[in-house]
């Protein structure tokens, strides 16, 4: 048995809002190594329509710009991008040392 930790941190308190999570940061950190929206589609699976869906929507939500564009040469983190990923992985990092530590509580030693 195994404990998962999962974090979204949403801006909104509307039920669709797509909120900050896994998903928009694998994405963000495809651009940063890759260089572009294009390649960390590509490398993800992902349409790139719906890539910029996902960086409008919260773009829009926390009221911030995630993306510097470039045209042809490629796109690249803003500052408020590279923060707030960093935040995520604060966040997430705390969150699963707390819900590790309750578990082992209730059911031991995760395997």
């Amino acid at each position: 048995m195994r404990c998962k930790t999962i974090i979204k941190i949403s801006n909104s308190t509307e039920p669709g809002s797509l909120g900050f999570g896994r998903g928009i940061v694998q994405l963000l950190e495809g651009v940063e190594e890759l260089g572009s929206i294009n390649k960390a589609t590509n490398a993800m699976g992902m349409a790139y329509s719906k890539a910029w869906k996902i960086i409008n929507s919260i773009e829009k939500e926390f009221q911030v710009r995630l993306i510097d564009r470039d045209g042809a040469r490629g796109s690249a983190l803003t500052e408020e991008a590279r923060q707030m990923i960093a935040r995520y992985h604060e966040i997430l990092d705390a969150a699963e040392a707390a819900a590790e530590e309750v578990f082992r509580k209730y059911y031991g030693q995760p395997q």
